[in-house]
């Protein structure tokens, strides 16, 4: 079944976020600076842009803060370019990306990811609000479990027979908090440690429910709703855009540790002083008063612990602040990675598409730069014991085969002639545009042939796959495999001791999805659809990381 990007966490910045037509008639002072939000008139010519990033559940209270262009009493005309977009991701993008393609602004949902974002030089400066971790599930599952008069803890929580839906430990600080909470809770150390490991196992041995699924299973009411740490925001949001959900917030008797939206300047400050004080209003405006009472119209708390006006019954969340539970970052990553090592690591051929057709324009690049920049912002998040190796094809690249080896597929941390294979394989990566070839794209032979090479190296400690990126149809010469062919040879060769499969990447509107589609299900794969290039990050990290 192909898989659409999520339209609410693009991976690059696509289109400024759209200017309201009409002026916002308001004035703000903070701090002593004076600033309006205009319409694209006139007295706005020549704004100075800056890039915003912000996590994807704070995208409409920025748009409602700096939706709009802003002119400070200086005369400084200021376009905000606000985008969504999964910190995790942004994480990669800090890593691999060149200073002019980054935020100069970035508000993750925690301070957690300034940890992995070693690449870059980051400055807090304010916060946009917080939200403290919580447990969900149905009313019904709260009264079962006796807990409407007095809290769990997090330990005897996670331990109960609720069932517990981990959120993805990748990309969830929600998910990661919570374990750090019970760790915390049991009182640190070794012995806490392995009771996490034990929950997290014990829940990936279960049925599996996917936290949206479990959330889904909350606010239809069920007291067979698993648990799920979320955001206290979450809870108050999904009951607010449902009306009449069942979805509730439970507060462990310790305490909760909270996400804490930082406003984070990225890089050193500008030497073009109406830059420098372009950014210095961003900030301001996404720290103001009027910044703290649209957070919290939106279900988030401010840095008080002050609830939004309509906490309560029909919301899910209670009014009162739970007691902070501060976590140790040191030992949180130190669980983490120990959690990581229990995972089966991964064994990826990526294929990329060098056809000319990976010339069309893309935004300010073309695909095949695009396609470079999302490859090399996801390498930076594969851990070290994964194995990627990369070929690329179009037609007759050597000796009348239609591809062409650029790495040997070996584990990232793996020495490759005195450097890193993830080294080797970024500077390959860099190479992608320059390598476009003419005359037609061989997509069938060279699947075929990355399943063979593939199975060749098989390792069976790993989950064996091939990624295949590309943005047309297979156009080969009549000695090339037709589909049929194809999906013959590759079910006909299949070897269960030995499974390799085949993940697709179908980037913009001309790639041959339902194609992808088949050679997925012919191998037990997957197929995604990037329609939007813009899309392209978040496909690929969830492709790269596709496990079942």
């Amino acid at each position: 079944m192909g898989r659409h990007a999520d339209p609410t966490s693009p991976s690059r910045r696509p289109a400024p976020v759209v200017f309201l037509a009409a002026a916002v008639a308001a004035v703000l002072v903070a701090g002593g600076l004076v600033w309006w939000l205009v319409g694209s008139g006139d007295d706005c010519d020549a704004p100075q842009t800056v890039a915003v990033t912000v996590a994807p559940e704070l995208a409409d209270v920025a748009d409602e803060l700096i939706g709009q262009r802003i002119v400070t009493e200086d005369g400084v005309c200021v376009a905000p370019d606000v985008f969504a977009q999964e910190p995790l991701q942004t994480v990669g993008d800090l890593g691999a990306l060149d200073p002019d393609a980054l935020p100069e602004v970035w508000v993750p949902d925690s301070m957690i990811w300034t940890a992995r974002a070693t690449a870059a030089e980051l400055e807090v400066d304010g916060s946009m609000g917080s939200s403290p971790v919580v447990l969900a599930t149905s009313r019904a599952a709260v009264d079962a479990l006796g807990w409407s008069g007095a809290a769990p803890g997090w330990g005897e929580a996670l331990a109960s027979d609720q069932g517990l839906a981990v959120p993805d430990l990748a990309t969830s600080a929600e998910g990661v908090a919570a374990l750090g909470a019970v760790r915390t809770a049991l009182g640190g150390g070794e012995q806490a440690d392995n009771a996490v490991v034990q929950a997290v196992l014990a829940a990936e041995r279960g049925p599996a429910v996917s936290a949206g699924d479990a959330l889904a299973a909350g606010g239809a009411g069920g007291a067979d709703a698993p648990l799920v740490p979320v955001s206290e925001q979450e809870v108050y949001a999904i009951n607010s855009d449902a009306g009449d959900s069942s979805l509730v917030a439970v507060y462990p008797a310790e305490g909760s540790p909270s996400l804490d939206y930082p406003v984070l300047r990225v890089g050193t400050a500008s030497d073009d002083e109406d830059h420098a004080a372009a950014v210095d209003a961003v900030v301001r405006a996404l720290t103001s008063d009027t910044a703290r009472t649209t957070a919290l119209e939106a279900g988030f708390r401010d840095g008080d612990g002050s609830a939004p006006p309509d906490a309560g019954e029909a919301t899910g969340i209670q009014a009162e602040a739970p007691t902070a539970l501060a976590l140790d970052p040191a030992a949180v990553q130190a669980l983490l990675q120990r959690l990581s090592s229990l995972a089966a690591p991964s064994r990826i051929l990526a294929v990329f598409d060098v056809s000319k057709s990976m010339e069309a324009p893309v935004n300010d690049g073309t695909r095949a730069t695009l396609a470079r920049d999302a490859a090399k912002a996801t390498l930076t998040l594969v851990p070290g014991g994964f194995a990627v190796g990369l070929w690329v094809f179009a037609y007759q690249l050597e000796g009348g085969q239609d591809w062409a080896e650029l790495v040997p597929t070996r584990e990232l941390d793996a020495d490759a002639d005195g450097r890193s294979q993830r080294d080797v394989l970024d500077e390959q990566l860099d190479s992608i545009p320059d390598r476009l070839t003419p005359g037609g794209t061989g997509l069938y032979d060279t699947t075929l042939a990355a399943v063979r090479a593939a199975r060749e190296n098989f390792d069976p400690t790993a989950v064996n796959s091939v990624l295949v990126l590309t943005d047309g149809t297979n156009e080969d010469d009549d000695a090339g495999l037709r589909l049929d062919a194809l999906l013959a040879a590759l079910r006909g060769e299949a070897n269960p001791e030995r499974p390799v499969k085949v993940i697709g990447v179908a980037l913009g509107p001309d790639a041959d999805l339902a194609a992808l589609e088949q050679i997925a299900a012919a191998t037990g794969g997957a197929a995604y659809s990037a329609v939007d290039p813009a899309d392209l990050q978040t496909v690929l990290f969830d492709a790269l990381r596709q496990r079942g």
